[in-house]
C-alpha cells in the first residue's frame, strides 16, 4: 500500500506569489496525464498559459493534491459557476508512475465532498478512455473491437472500454456515461488549395451576399462584442451535450472584456465571425487560442454557428478561414487539436474534411445526487 496525503492548494495570485510552486508541480500533473493518456506533447501546457484560468471570478476552481513523501503526484479539479448552483465540473488526474494504488478513487471522493460542502447536486466528469493495448483507439471508440466489451454512449454514438480503470471507477462511484467526445489533431501547415477548395464548397450553400466574414486577432471589436458574447452564451446550450444537461453559462461584455484582460500576454485569440447581412447580426463564430510561447501547439477553442443559420456550409466556411488566418500570422506553429461530441456529425465532417484525425477519446459522466 502507498502511503499519500489529499489536501487543497490556495491558487497564486502571480507565479511570483507564495504557493507557485506548488501550482506547477500540479500543472506538471496534469501534463504527464494528459501526454501519456493522449500520446502527444501537443496537450501539454504550461503554468502562465493556465493560471488565468485559474484566477476566472466567474468559474472558481477548487484545487486537491494528493502527495507521496511529500512529491504532488496527482491533482483534482472542482470547478463551478457562481450563476448556476446545481452542477459541478470534476476531474481526478494521477501521474502515470502513480497509478492503481487508490489514490484516484480517495482523489474522485475528496472532490465529491469538496462539491457536496458547495451545495452542488449533480456531478459532471469527462474522462480520457484510452484503448487497451490491441483494443484500436479510434476504431473502439466509434464502434468498438469485437474482442472488448464496451460501454456504450445512450446517444448511439462512441463507446468506452468497459474495463479501463477510470471506466470501472466511475461506474462503481454512480456516474453513468452520457457522452463520448473525440480529440482530433491537425498537421499544419494545412495545404492552402485545400483551404480554398474548401472555401468554394461553403460559399456554393452560402453566397457573400448572405453571409459575410469578419476576422480579428486578440481583442473583439467593439462592434462586434454584443453578437460574440451571445454566441458564447448560446454555445452553452446549442452545442450538443447528450443527457449532461449543461446548464446556460451567461456571457456579459464586461466578462468578455475581463477574459481578454486576463489572458493578455499568454495566449492570442485568432477568431473569425460570420455575419447574416439582411439582419447585420453574428450567427457563427470560431475561436482558436494561440500560446505565447512558440513550441506549444494551438487549440481550437468554440465553433458555433446558430441553429437557425445551419445547413449553409457556414461551419466550414469559418474553419477554413480561421485556419487561413492561423498559418498567415503563425506559420510556425506544427498542430492544432480540437475536441467535438461523437454524435456531432456535421461538425465532425468539416474537421475530417479539413484534415483533422482523432488521437484520443473521452467520456462524458454524469452523477445527480437527486436520483442515489
Amino acid at each position: 500500500m502507498t502511503t499519500f496525503t489529499i489536501e487543497q492548494l490556495s491558487i497564486p495570485t502571480s507565479l511570483d506569489a507564495p504557493g507557485a510552486e506548488d501550482f506547477r508541480a500540479s500543472v506538471d500533473v496534469r501534463n504527464a496525464v494528459r501526454v501519456h493518456d493522449a500520446g502527444t506533447d501537443d496537450v501539454a501546457a504550461s503554468a502562465e498559459l493556465l493560471l488565468p484560468g485559474w484566477l476566472d471570478p466567474h468559474e472558481p476552481k477548487t484545487l486537491l493534491v494528493a502527495r507521496v513523501d511529500g512529491r504532488i503526484v496527482a491533482r483534482g479539479v472542482c470547478e463551478r459557476r457562481v450563476d448556476e448552483t446545481e452542477t459541478a465540473w470534476m476531474i481526478a488526474e494521477v501521474h502515470p508512475d502513480f497509478r492503481r494504488r487508490g489514490i484516484g478513487r480517495a482523489l474522485s471522493l475528496a472532490l465529491e465532498e469538496a462539491a457536496r460542502a458547495e451545495g452542488r447536486s449533480k456531478f459532471i466528469v469527462y474522462a480520457p478512455s484510452p484503448e487497451p493495448v490491441g483494443g484500436g483507439q479510434a476504431g473502439g471508440a466509434a464502434g468498438g473491437s469485437a474482442d472488448i466489451e464496451r460501454v456504450d454512449a445512450p446517444t448511439g454514438f462512441g463507446s468506452v472500454p468497459a474495463g479501463s480503470p477510470e471506466v470501472r471507477l466511475l461506474r462503481d462511484l454512480g456516474y453513468t456515461l452520457e457522452q463520448v467526445v473525440r480529440g482530433s489533431r491537425l498537421p499544419l501547415p494545412v495545404d492552402r488549395e485545400l483551404l480554398a477548395a474548401a472555401t468554394a464548397r461553403a460559399r456554393a450553400s452560402a453566397p457573400a451576399a448572405q453571409y459575410l466574414l469578419h476576422s480579428w486577432v486578440d481583442r473583439t471589436p467593439p462592434q462586434w462584442r454584443e453578437g460574440i458574447v451571445h454566441l458564447l452564451t448560446r454555445m452553452s446550450t446549442d452545442a450538443p451535450s447528450a443527457g449532461l444537461e449543461e446548464p446556460e453559462d451567461e456571457w456579459t461584455i464586461e466578462r468578455l472584456l475581463t477574459d481578454e484582460e486576463s489572458n493578455a500576454g499568454v495566449r492570442i485569440a485568432l477568431t473569425t465571425a460570420v455575419e447574416h447581412v439582411p439582419s447585420g447580426a453574428l450567427v457563427g463564430f470560431t475561436e482558436i487560442a494561440v500560446p505565447a510561447e512558440q513550441d506549444r501547439a494551438p487549440w481550437q477553442e468554440d465553433t458555433l454557428v446558430l441553429r437557425e443559420h445551419r445547413g449553409h456550409r457556414l461551419g466550414l466556411l469559418l474553419k477554413a478561414e480561421n485556419l487561413r488566418l492561423l498559418q498567415e500570422h503563425h506559420p510556425e506553429r506544427r498542430s492544432i487539436t480540437t475536441y467535438n461530441a461523437e454524435e456531432n456529425r456535421h461538425m465532425l465532417d468539416v474537421n475530417e474534411a479539413l484534415g483533422f484525425r482523432p488521437f484520443i477519446y473521452e467520456g462524458a459522466w454524469r452523477k445527480d445526487l437527486r436520483q442515489v
